[in-house]
């Protein structure tokens, strides 16, 4: 365990703050696929092992070196996800910021019907270390890395998809609008079609509320957007009004769960 790691636990344990990102840079992350039935039988566990990937110093504020909160949030409940466990047709799910690539490369090992897509910036050593996360995984055969910078030509991005997953990347409230526009490029235009996502409170719930009205002007609307306890079973309608009576503690024990779709979707599947 790193010093900062080390640090991360002692505030957790001696002061009940929780941490809101578990790596360093340079370091590895193993993760144990949790058992699906939770009865335990006739289940042998599975992890996942990552390399935290570095950045060039000009990308450093990607933020990309660490696994964040919402991320093993969304492993850990990927039922939320309402994945079929079987399906006629091959589905197809982005994550958009995937950075080390946990969600994606969980998804693709525990759905292997799925066709999952893991992209970020294309900084070449992010993209570098996502890629190797896959092969080393073993789930290449149904989850490829596509670098992507929001807002520029989504075609590498291309079919589009039925699921879009992106875990704390609406922190930075100026790149909304391009984030939004690679959102609605590859989202399918479908009645069952979903963008979830999910974002540590540590965002500021102000720098939610503006995304989420951002939302609605692209044409998408909120089928939930529910504030869940990182650690618990405690869960409440999001809502802005909080933010002037909680502190950073309490943001950093929540994570709200935003489920969107099209309002007025072209093709009636």
């Amino acid at each position: 365990m790193d010093p900062e790691e080390i640090l991360s636990s002692s505030l957790e344990t001696l002061y009940d703050y929780a941490p809101i990102t578990h790596t360093s840079p340079d370091g590895q992350f193993t993760y144990t696929l949790p058992d699906p039935s939770a009865s335990g039988s006739d289940w042998a566990p599975q992890s996942v092992v990552l390399s935290i990937p570095d950045t060039q110093a000009e990308h450093w504020s990607l933020h990309a070196s660490s696994i964040w909160v919402s991320a093993l949030y969304v492993a850990d409940h990927l039922s939320e996800l309402n994945l079929p466990s079987e399906s006629s047709r091959t589905l197809r799910l982005i994550e958009l910021g995937a950075g080390a690539g946990l969600p994606s490369i969980v998804i693709a090992k525990s759905h292997p019907h799925i066709s999952v897509v893991a992209s970020d910036y294309p900084d070449p050593m992010l993209i570098r270390t996502l890629k190797e996360n896959v092969v080393r995984n073993d789930v290449g055969s149904n989850c490829s890395v596509v670098p992507h910078a929001w807002g520029t030509d989504p075609t590498p991005l291309l079919p589009p998809a039925d699921i879009i997953l992106a875990a704390d990347t609406l922190w930075n409230s100026e790149v909304h609008e391009t984030f939004l526009d690679t959102v609605c490029a590859v989202l399918a235009r479908t009645r069952d079609a979903r963008v979830h996502l999910i974002a540590g409170l540590h965002t500021g719930r102000y720098t939610l509320d503006a995304f989420f009205g951002a939302t609605r002007e692209k044409g998408l609307v909120a089928v939930e957007a529910i504030e869940r306890e990182v650690h618990g079973d405690g869960r409440r309608e999001w809502s802005v009004q909080r933010a002037e009576d909680e502190d950073e503690r309490e943001r950093r024990r929540w994570v709200i769960w935003s489920v969107l779709k099209w309002g007025d979707p072209v093709d009636d599947r």
